[in-house]
């Protein structure tokens, strides 16, 4: 077996499609917007790399450094990518990520694939010395899944009466609801997304301009933009990835009227168009709780019908006595904000 860095664009998003099409974390578009968004670092901060057995390309995995306060660590969000969770494959590529954090001086290695959230994952990560991760779910790990596959009127039956008659509440009240790509048109977006995070009081997302621009040149993002008597409203930067489309990233006034609602369903709608068979409403409260901070948000998408997913919870394997602190830091993070 032989570890190498992937430069081509085609074999590796083959090798996602194929064995983890969900993995957007992972994409080569994700990695580029990493890249742009850290040019000013003038450091490397990005691997693609691919494991082969016999010149056969069985792993794959797209790591980030991040440089962090609390502690530098290398990052493979949804990743990485097995065709087969084998020891032997895994043991061979972690002693590979083991000597890349020291080398790099990080505190820890951090790793959150699109697996099943089951005991026997959970027991072959446990045996290579990894722990729970002490952040909350976050990165799609517990989401809300709607089936595309189905006709508009089926999906509309599918929905709670509630939703049905919000969606047909903003359209006869005159809700218009647009659709763009052009980057100009993202700085209303980001205007309402400061404000959104100012009054809700999360941490905004770093690098969306770049992420707008990079996956728009491959068609698979889509700003949409609520209005009511001529005000945005609401918005939603929507991605579009190989079998799903992708609520990523939201904004919104608080307001009596039901933009949000329209909206999703003409999300819905521009995701059948574009034969897309699953919607991926993203992270939701993953247990029944109404002090969480993501309650309300999760009783909003799971009204438009649909199932839970859960994947494994990230892992983190420390490579410095000095995690300690990174964790204590990151459980007292996730406690004092209700998760």
């Amino acid at each position: 077996m032989e570890i190498k860095e992937i430069n081509d664009k085609n074999i590796w998003e083959q090798f996602i499609n194929r064995y983890s099409s969900q993995s957007l974390f992972q994409s080569w578009n994700w990695g580029e917007t990493i890249i742009r968004k850290n040019e000013k670092l003038k450091m490397k901060n990005l691997w693609r790399l691919g494991i082969y057995d016999n010149e056969e390309l069985t792993n794959i995995a797209q790591i980030e450094k991040v440089r962090a306060k609390r502690g530098a660590f290398l990052h493979l969000r949804h990743g990485p990518i097995l065709k087969e969770w084998k020891k032997e494959y895994f043991s061979y590529f972690l002693e590979y990520l083991r000597l890349l954090g020291r080398r790099e001086r990080v505190f820890f290695l951090r790793i959150s694939p699109l697996i099943n959230n089951s005991t026997e994952n959970i027991l072959f990560l446990k045996n290579f010395g990894f722990i729970d991760a002490p952040i909350h779910r976050m990165d799609g790990e517990v989401c809300w899944i709607l089936d595309l596959t189905s006709n508009e009127n089926t999906i509309l039956a599918g929905m709670r009466k509630t939703t049905r008659y919000l969606i047909r509440q903003a359209e006869k009240l005159g809700v218009k609801i647009e659709k763009t790509t052009k980057i100009d048109d993202l700085a209303e977006f980001l205007e309402l997304y400061q404000k959104t995070a100012s009054r809700q009081g999360f941490v905004r997302h770093k690098g969306i301009r770049e992420e707008f621009d990079i996956f728009s040149q491959d068609k698979q993002i889509l700003l949409f933009k609520g209005y009511y008597r001529k005000e945005l409203q609401a918005a939603a930067l929507i991605v579009f990835y190989n079998h799903q489309a992708i609520y990523h990233h939201s904004a919104s006034l608080p307001s009596k009227i039901p933009v949000n609602y329209l909206l999703q369903w003409e999300v819905i709608k521009e995701a059948k168009k574009r034969g897309k068979s699953l919607y991926n409403f993203w992270g939701i409260a993953p247990i029944i709780n109404k002090r969480h901070p993501w309650w309300g948000l999760t009783l909003f998408k799971t009204g438009f019908g649909g199932e839970v997913k859960e994947y494994l919870h990230a892992k983190d394997l420390p490579l410095s006595p000095l995690y300690c602190t990174t964790y204590s830091i990151e459980l007292v993070r996730r406690i004092w904000k209700g998760y």
